[in-house]
């Protein structure tokens, strides 16, 4: 298992989970941060520091946001398929996230 970023964090990308990181497993690309499955130990440091509540452990990511299992991992598929998906994921949604001063 691992954790997965999930819808809150498009366009908002806040580091903290990727500072608490023991592995390094948290990538930033153009609209989301992603973990990489194969790096991700499961030690869950990363989910309380998410100021937008976006991740989750793979077991209990609500099912509305089941699209970011493949969104994350595509990880190992490289920066153009996961910033496709995201894309298409955010505009199919409509998806908005104001930025963190703004909440």
């Amino acid at each position: 298992m691992t954790y997965i970023i999930a819808e809150p964090c498009i366009d908002i990308k806040d580091l903290s989970c990727v500072d608490v990181c023991p592995v390094d497993c948290i990538h930033e690309y153009d609209r989301l941060l992603i973990i990489d499955p194969e790096e991700c130990i499961d030690c869950g440091a990363c989910e309380p520091e998410c100021p937008v509540e976006a991740i989750f452990p793979e077991d209990a990511l609500p099912e509305k946001w089941e699209p970011f299992v493949k969104i994350n991992y595509a990880y190992g598929e490289g920066p153009e398929v996961v910033n496709k998906l995201v894309n298409e994921y955010a505009d199919e949604h409509d998806v908005q996230n104001p930025p963190l001063d703004q909440r």
